[in-house]
């Protein structure tokens, strides 16, 4: 090799190493859409939906699971208030953030709890994950116990966002394709800011009837930290730490597989001096061809800057059986539950500016 081809050999594997992460260049448009969708109150977390037969299940909680169920997400009805085995004895409320229904018909859920007592005299707690299962599509829940929490020693009474002095919560989960190990992606408040932010962990799909103890969070390239008191990476870190009330993170991530783009599509909150009513900074968008890959997500994007926190997507074909969980190119955008745009996903090189108008209305929001 000549001194000319090994600097070019050299130049290439330099600039590899320092490249950022790949930018894709996907884009995704919001524009008004009729009829306006409420999901029902109380809500404050995200709100997973399943099929089963041709019945459409929409959960919402705050903090106890309310479920709805109709043809679609257009004509829900029918209430009912979910309840747990465990309802006397457990210690705070259990927000069930997302679910998973297994082909066998029992339904998997997985929860956001906040205890009580942990700084005595104040609000100020520290979220854990755990999860749950239901076998009459989550109008009865058996506990399966905690699966995330912070690393002990972490709690920070002291904290200024208003909610959270440490913890792990605050989720979405996806099972991967070949139905191998279910993904967790939650927020982590707890400790510097380095292990403060969007992070990930993972639990093999046959352990998720056992699941406490089986959950492993992802740190520094592997997967063997432990779901209880394990470290942490987070591969979206906070920028300010959470526990001033300058704090700024990204929050509560949405996820879906989108069948047009070929993607994983992930909605984010932004959190930047909020205040103690974590006021909305801009729902942000992201996409990763790989949901087993923390640092596969492109870098989020302002997608638009509602009022209100918990963006989510949820798949308008029924026959599709599209939920959270699943969307094509066409999907309802929601925030707090309600909805009132379509979110349309266009490929790299598509022109989104010739998006026929939706209900007569004439402005499209663009995410470039």
């Amino acid at each position: 090799m000549n001194r000319q081809h090994l600097f070019l050999a050299l130049a290439f594997a330099v600039t590899a190493i320092l490249m950022p992460p790949r930018l894709f260049a996907q884009t995704a448009v919001l524009r008004p859409a009729e009829p306006r969708i409420e999901l029902s109150e109380p809500l404050d977390c995200n709100s997973p939906a399943h099929w089963d037969g041709d019945t459409l299940y929409v959960f919402t909680s705050a903090p106890q699971p309310h479920r709805n169920e109709g043809p679609d997400q257009f004509h829900l009805g029918k209430e009912v208030w979910g309840v747990y085995d465990n309802d006397d004895k457990f210690n705070g409320g259990r927000w069930i953030e997302c679910t998973w229904k297994n082909d066998d018909g029992v339904l998997y859920g997985w929860y956001h709890n906040e205890p009580d007592g942990i700084c005595p005299g104040i609000r100020i707690t520290a979220p854990r994950i755990g999860a749950a299962k239901s076998t009459d599509n989550g109008a009865h829940w058996v506990d399966l116990g905690l699966i995330l929490e912070a690393r002990p020693g972490t709690m920070n009474c002291k904290g200024k966002n208003g909610a959270f002095g440490g913890g792990n919560g605050d989720m979405c989960a996806m099972l991967d394709k070949k139905k191998e190990y279910l993904y967790i992606y939650f927020d982590a408040y707890a400790g510097d800011v380095t292990e403060q932010g969007v992070s990930v962990a993972r639990m093999r799909w046959k352990d998720r009837d056992k699941p406490a103890g089986r959950v492993f969070k992802y740190y520094e390239g592997d997967w063997k930290e432990p779901g209880l008191g394990g470290r942490l990476t987070p591969f979206l870190m906070a920028k300010v730490n959470w526990n001033r009330a300058s704090a700024v993170s990204f929050w509560g991530p949405a996820i879906h597989w989108n069948t047009y783009l070929k993607r994983y599509v992930m909605l984010l909150n932004l959190y930047a001096a909020s205040g103690p009513n974590w006021s909305q900074k801009g729902v942000h968008i992201s996409y990763n061809k790989d949901i087993s890959d923390p640092n596969g997500w492109s870098e989020p994007k302002l997608l638009c800057k509602p009022d209100r926190y918990y963006p989510q997507v949820i798949g308008v074909n029924a026959k599709a059986r599209e939920t959270d969980k699943l969307c094509g190119q066409v999907g309802r955008f929601y925030v707090h539950g309600v909805s009132d745009q379509e979110i349309v996903f266009f490929k790299e090189g598509e022109d989104n500016t010739k998006l026929p108008q939706a209900n007569g209305n004439q402005q499209l929001t663009t995410n470039n």
